[in-house]
Protein backbone atom coordinates (compact mmCIF):
# COMPACT_ATOMS: atom_id res chain seq x y z
CA UNK A 1 0.00 0.00 0.00
CA UNK A 2 1.29 3.44 -0.93
CA UNK A 3 2.04 5.91 1.84
CA UNK A 4 2.18 9.69 1.93
CA UNK A 5 4.48 11.74 4.12
CA UNK A 6 4.27 15.42 5.07
CA UNK A 7 7.31 16.96 6.70
CA UNK A 8 6.81 20.47 8.09
CA UNK A 9 10.06 22.41 8.38
CA UNK A 10 10.79 25.91 9.68
CA UNK A 11 13.99 27.46 8.36
CA UNK A 12 16.10 30.05 10.19
CA UNK A 13 15.85 33.66 8.99
CA UNK A 14 18.28 34.35 6.18
CA UNK A 15 18.85 30.65 5.42
CA UNK A 16 16.11 30.11 2.81
CA UNK A 17 18.32 30.29 -0.26
CA UNK A 18 20.87 27.80 1.06
CA UNK A 19 18.11 25.50 2.36
CA UNK A 20 16.32 25.49 -1.00
CA UNK A 21 19.57 24.87 -2.89
CA UNK A 22 20.54 21.91 -0.71
CA UNK A 23 17.01 20.51 -0.84
CA UNK A 24 16.95 20.76 -4.63
CA UNK A 25 20.15 18.71 -4.75
CA UNK A 26 18.61 16.12 -2.41
CA UNK A 27 15.42 15.99 -4.48
CA UNK A 28 17.40 15.29 -7.64
CA UNK A 29 19.19 12.39 -5.91
CA UNK A 30 15.96 10.96 -4.50
CA UNK A 31 14.09 11.06 -7.80
CA UNK A 32 17.05 9.64 -9.75
CA UNK A 33 17.83 6.78 -7.37
CA UNK A 34 14.68 5.70 -5.55
CA UNK A 35 12.12 4.01 -7.80
CA UNK A 36 9.83 3.50 -4.79
CA UNK A 37 9.58 7.25 -4.29
CA UNK A 38 6.54 8.26 -6.31
CA UNK A 39 6.51 11.98 -5.41
CA UNK A 40 8.97 14.23 -3.56
CA UNK A 41 8.53 18.00 -3.58
CA UNK A 42 9.47 20.98 -1.41
CA UNK A 43 6.85 23.71 -0.97
CA UNK A 44 7.26 27.14 0.70
CA UNK A 45 4.40 28.84 2.52
CA UNK A 46 3.07 32.04 0.97
CA UNK A 47 1.85 33.23 4.38
CA UNK A 48 5.05 32.47 6.30
CA UNK A 49 8.16 32.24 4.08
CA UNK A 50 10.24 30.48 6.76
CA UNK A 51 7.82 27.55 6.72
CA UNK A 52 8.10 24.68 4.26
CA UNK A 53 6.28 21.42 3.66
CA UNK A 54 7.87 18.44 1.94
CA UNK A 55 5.20 16.35 0.22
CA UNK A 56 6.28 12.77 -0.35
CA UNK A 57 4.67 9.58 -1.60
CA UNK A 58 6.19 6.11 -1.48
CA UNK A 59 5.12 2.76 -2.88
CA UNK A 60 5.60 1.05 0.50
CA UNK A 61 6.84 1.41 4.07
CA UNK A 62 10.05 -0.35 2.97
CA UNK A 63 10.63 2.46 0.47
CA UNK A 64 10.30 5.07 3.23
CA UNK A 65 12.79 3.11 5.31
CA UNK A 66 15.24 2.79 2.41
CA UNK A 67 14.95 6.53 1.67
CA UNK A 68 15.99 7.42 5.21
CA UNK A 69 19.06 5.18 5.02
CA UNK A 70 20.60 6.47 1.78
CA UNK A 71 24.00 8.08 2.07
CA UNK A 72 22.88 11.24 0.23
CA UNK A 73 19.84 11.64 2.53
CA UNK A 74 21.97 11.26 5.66
CA UNK A 75 24.54 13.76 4.32
CA UNK A 76 21.84 16.25 3.34
CA UNK A 77 20.25 15.98 6.78
CA UNK A 78 23.55 16.94 8.41
CA UNK A 79 23.81 20.06 6.24
CA UNK A 80 20.12 20.97 6.52
CA UNK A 81 20.19 20.61 10.32
CA UNK A 82 22.28 23.79 10.51
CA UNK A 83 19.61 25.74 8.62
CA UNK A 84 16.39 24.78 10.38
CA UNK A 85 14.87 26.45 13.43
CA UNK A 86 13.60 23.22 15.00
CA UNK A 87 13.18 19.52 14.31
CA UNK A 88 10.74 18.83 11.46
CA UNK A 89 7.23 17.64 12.21
CA UNK A 90 6.64 14.48 10.18
CA UNK A 91 3.32 12.76 9.61
CA UNK A 92 2.70 9.56 7.64
CA UNK A 93 -0.60 8.91 5.81
CA UNK A 94 -2.27 6.01 4.06
CA UNK A 95 -2.97 6.84 0.41
CA UNK A 96 -6.66 6.38 -0.39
Amino acid sequence: MALGVLAKITVQEGKNEEFERLFAELTAQVLANEPGTLFYALNRSKASPQDYVVMEQYASAADIDAHGKTEYFLEANKALANLVAAAPIIEVFDVV
